[in-house]
């Protein structure tokens, strides 16, 4: 490898090669030889498998760009020829499937050509930059990791956080928002406990399997009856586990409940809503004993800083033009990138970077014939999710050199 960097290739070759939370290795090590060729100070194996890449450049204030590296176990379905077919075994011990379904194989890429631009052209910029290439997002730990890591005080503290993420909204466009912007997320792991029994005897079992699909038509009723009309919560619950054959009532079930709030009051009200009715459930079915509630994972809300939105949207307008950017509304996805800036006392400025095809939008001519239109394309974390290579990768390039200039000007 050298410094050269052509951005198609590198992104086809992260997005073939896939790595699940805190297995990013190889992206890692991607990462750090190219940042070492283009002469920034590396550090890797920060908080696990994260990279820092640090570039002095005279006295100035120090932006600091994140990138997220880690790929989802899910079962890619693209036919795409560079499409992945890497099979790992998971945090919790599964042989699973792994797959770019996120696009953070796209902030990866255009990190690194925001990165070979910038060092590139130093009389464009005073100051430093801190080019973090983060573990773990999906997972919600690889910024905490990072921060608990000592990263700000190895590498200096920054005075803001940018960064972005791919979304299917039209290639070219740029979603950026000021206030709470992706929603905070939490994650349970709910274990429900029956009493196992041949399944031609349910009579002397307690069966979890029906405990379990109870409780998760009970769960539908508390967004749409304990949360109020003004607030916004989600509840999932993305997996359900029981069993290993069609004649035999298991022990247990495993129920795994994503919710994402963007008010620390709306989360009580579900938490609350949650361990009630699981609670409720296992008792009314006679359980031997009482359910397991296990929090796998919080992190709060991203809250763009105002003044920092507004600051980067003018340079951005200057740069791609008002006409593409827009105002997404809040983002029930989340990101633990407001951890970054939270733990340095700095603005967060992320935005959300188009990756669809602009054709499939056609004739969409207001921000509601947007949503109708993506409301018919694959989503983040779909086996089908597919960015369009080009613009995409040059915007996001572009996004990020834009907005490093900006927190990191000359006559500062």
């Amino acid at each position: 490898m050298t410094g050269s960097l052509d951005l198609d290739a590198v992104y086809r070759d992260l997005h073939a090669h896939p790595e699940l939370s805190l297995q990013e290795t190889r992206t890692a090590g991607i990462a750090a030889e190219y940042l070492g060729s283009w002469g920034y100070e590396v550090t890797t194996e920060v908080g696990g498998t994260g990279v820092v890449g640090v570039l002095r450049n005279g006295d100035g204030p120090t932006a600091l760009l994140r990138a997220d590296m880690d790929a989802l176990p899910v079962e890619e379905q693209t036919g795409l020829p560079y499409a992945s077919t890497v099979r790992a075994v998971d945090h919790l011990g599964h042989d699973v499937p792994v797959m770019h379904a996120c696009g953070h194989d796209v902030h990866v890429t255009c990190l690194l050509g925001a990165a070979r631009t910038l060092a590139s052209d130093p009389s464009s910029w005073r100051g430093t930059l801190l080019l973090v290439f983060q573990p773990a997002e999906e997972l919600g730990q690889g910024a905490q990791a990072m921060v608990d890591d000592g990263m700000y005080d190895r590498f200096g503290t920054p005075d803001v956080v940018l960064g972005q993420h791919v979304a299917p909204l039209p290639a070219g466009v740029i979603g950026l928002r000021a206030g709470p912007s992706f929603a905070g997320s939490d994650a349970l792991q709910v274990i429900m406990y029956g009493r196992g029994a041949h399944g031609s005897r349910p009579e002397v079992s307690v069966d979890p399997v029906v405990m379990a699909a109870a409780t998760v038509m009970r769960l539908q009723t508390v967004v749409s009856r304990e949360v109020a009309a003004a607030d916004t919560a989600v509840l999932t619950v993305g997996a359900l586990r029981a069993g290993t054959k069609e004649n035999i009532i298991p022990d247990d079930a495993e129920l795994l409940i994503s919710i994402r709030t963007f008010e620390p009051h709306v989360l009580a009200t579900v938490r609350s809503a949650v361990e009630r009715i699981v609670n409720g459930e296992a008792s009314a079915a006679g359980a031997p004993k009482a359910p397991q509630i296990i929090q796998t994972m919080s992190f709060p809300a991203v809250v763009n800083d105002p003044d920092g939105v507004a600051r980067t949207r003018s340079a951005f307008e200057d740069e791609f033009g008002a006409h593409q950017l827009l105002d997404p509304g809040p983002v029930t996805g989340s990101e633990d990138v407001g951890i970054l800036a939270s733990a340095a006392g700095a603005p967060c400025v992320f935005w959300l970077l188009g990756g669809a095809d602009p054709a499939a939008f056609a004739g969409a001519t207001d921000i509601a014939a947007m949503h109708r239109v993506l409301h018919g394309l694959p989503s983040n974390h779909s086996p089908l999710f597919a960015p369009v290579i080009e613009p995409t990768l040059r915007i996001g390039e572009a996004a990020l050199t834009r907005a490093a200039r900006t927190w990191l000007p000359t006559d500062s």
